[in-house]
Formats: structure tokens, C-alpha cells, sequence
């Protein structure tokens, strides 16, 4: 299956969920099962102040995560999806699972509001080509809609 196919699968999915903890748990496992070489997918929600941890696949989280720290923070404050092929590189990475080597965060702003990120972690080094990115994009995009109707 390709990732045109995947969004239309989950097109057709996501508008169906009964309220956006349903939806955004629903988007980390669709994800999860549907993108291979993945440790961590998930949802950092904006409280106002910080990123807290929302629906996700993976191992345990880190819980709360100022604006402008790690990959999801500082794609938060930039506006714009951040794609990191090393996170052991990356000096403002937070390790929170160590078998993680590659990184993409995708910002989420709702009638421009930070609402929060989706945040992608895979053990495999450059493992977010720009296809990937793009479907991830896209992905959001899809949440944005559903979320805003």
C-alpha cells in the first residue's frame, strides 16, 4: 500500500471517531501499523503554557515538554515540521527512548493556534525520506480538517 492509499484509508477512518482522544488514538495506532520502523508515534498536546503527552504508541514519554525544547518544542516554535536523521546529533534532542536514532515532528496549528505536534520516533538512522514527510504532512493536514469541523 502506498501513502495515498493510507490517507484515503484513513479519510475514511478518522471523521468516524467520537471525539479527539478517540481520534488522536486512533491516528497513533493507524500510523503505527501502517508505517513500518517505528518505535514512537504519537501526540503532544498544547496546554497553553508546555506540550503534554496525549495519545502515543511506544514505550513510556516524556510528560511535559517546554515550547522550544527537544525536536517537538522547537518545531512548535518554528511553525514548521522539523525532520532530524540523528537524534544523537540533534544538541537539543530529549532522549526519552533510548532506541531512538531518527526523529519528525510535525506541528499542528488549528485557525493558527498551536494545538500541538505529531511527534515520530524510528530506531533506524534517516529513516523520514521526503515521501514519508510529505504522507505525515498530509496526515495532519487530515486531522486538522476533522478536528476543526
Amino acid at each position: 500500500m502506498n501513502y495515498q492509499e493510507i490517507l484515503q484509508v484513513a479519510e475514511a477512518l478518522l471523521p468516524e471517531q467520537p471525539n479527539q482522544i478517540a481520534l488522536l488514538a486512533n491516528a497513533s495506532a493507524f500510523l503505527n501499523d501502517h508505517i513500518d520502523r517505528l518505535n514512537w508515534v504519537g501526540f503532544y498536546l498544547f496546554d497553553g503554557t508546555n506540550l503534554t503527552v496525549g495519545p502515543f504508541q511506544g514505550k513510556v514519554a516524556c510528560s511535559l515538554i517546554p515550547l522550544g525544547k527537544g525536536v517537538c518544542g522547537e518545531a512548535a516554535v518554528k511553525k514548521q515540521t522539523m525532520v532530524i536523521k540523528d537524534v544523537h546529533q540533534h544538541a537539543n534532542h530529549i532522549a526519552c527512548d533510548a532506541n531512538s536514532n531518527s526523529e519528525v515532528v510535525v506541528p499542528i496549528f488549528i485557525k493558527g493556534e498551536l494545538f500541538g505536534v505529531l511527534d515520530v520516533d524510528s530506531p533506524v538512522f534517516n529513516r523520514f525520506d521526503p515521501k514519508l514527510v510529505e504522507f505525515l504532512e498530509d496526515f495532519v493536514k487530515l486531522l486538522v480538517k476533522t478536528i476543526d469541523n
